[in-house]
């Protein structure tokens, strides 16, 4: 029973730390001294006028709504920065030439399967995918290494993303059984998407007046939802390392 409240206790410090952590960084925004100030010798700043206390606690109250939204994807961030850093130390002991060798090796060995076991459109796919997936895998481990975060979230996760989602995609396009199964999940995908997200200013018009859904179009949907995820995720990997630094 101690044991379970010691538990339930560092839990609510480690919650209560995140928020307060996060909420700091929020009034930082604007106002100066607002976080790590209680080791500083200056301490928090706070404004010295009765304008400045409004705007203060103005601003404040509306970090409070804004941290209530926040925290939930930053739980989320903290998964997936443990499992991104868990990459991203495999990826530095092998290097990218490992990286690729690793890829080679894996999808080498599914396509010779694929020659002996598949017919010949299978035999493609298969060798297709692991291209896409070769090639998409060493830009995001390159992406990850030069240019710092920023780099990181906009080129190193999308195209770790790109690794994940293109390779059955264009698979699909070689084999009618594949093809079956993730074109038609694609299409109910892209009517969602358009009809529910897209349909801000226009755009969802103007896409499905320009484009058609139909062979390389299944390629670029599925890259255009890489991209975005990939920024995503970066970017909730990026709010976990704003709340709890490494």
């Amino acid at each position: 029973m101690a044991t379970g409240s010691k538990t339930r206790g560092g839990v609510f410090h480690a919650i209560s730390v995140d928020l307060r952590r996060l909420h700091e960084t929020w009034m930082e925004l604007v106002f100066p001294r607002q976080r790590t100030s209680t080791h500083s010798v200056l301490g928090k700043w706070t404004p010295n006028t009765t304008t400045g206390w409004i705007g203060y606690r103005l601003w404040a109250a509306l970090g409070v709504l804004i941290v209530a939204l926040l925290y939930p994807l930053a739980l989320f961030g903290f998964m997936a920065r443990f499992y991104a850093r868990k990459a991203d130390g495999t990826a530095t002991r092998i290097g990218i030439l490992g990286v690729v060798a690793v890829s080679v090796l894996i999808w080498g060995a599914l396509t010779v399967f694929a020659h002996f076991r598949f017919s010949r459109t299978g035999f493609l796919a298969v060798g297709a995918a692991g291209v896409v997936a070769t090639i998409s895998a060493a830009l995001a481990v390159v992406f990850s290494r030069i240019g710092g975060r920023k780099t990181t979230v906009f080129l190193g996760y999308p195209f770790g993303m790109t690794a994940v989602f293109l390779p059955p995609v264009v698979a699909a396009l070689y084999s009618p059984t594949l093809a079956q199964t993730i074109f038609p999940q694609s299409e109910s995908l892209a009517i969602w998407l358009l009809d529910n997200v897209l349909y801000v200013g226009g755009i969802n018009e103007f896409l499905r007046s320009r484009y058609s859904l139909s062979g390389l179009g299944y390629v670029g949907m599925w890259f255009g939802i890489a991209v975005p995820l990939g920024w995503i995720l970066g970017g909730l990997v990026t709010l976990a390392d704003l709340i709890r630094p490494k």
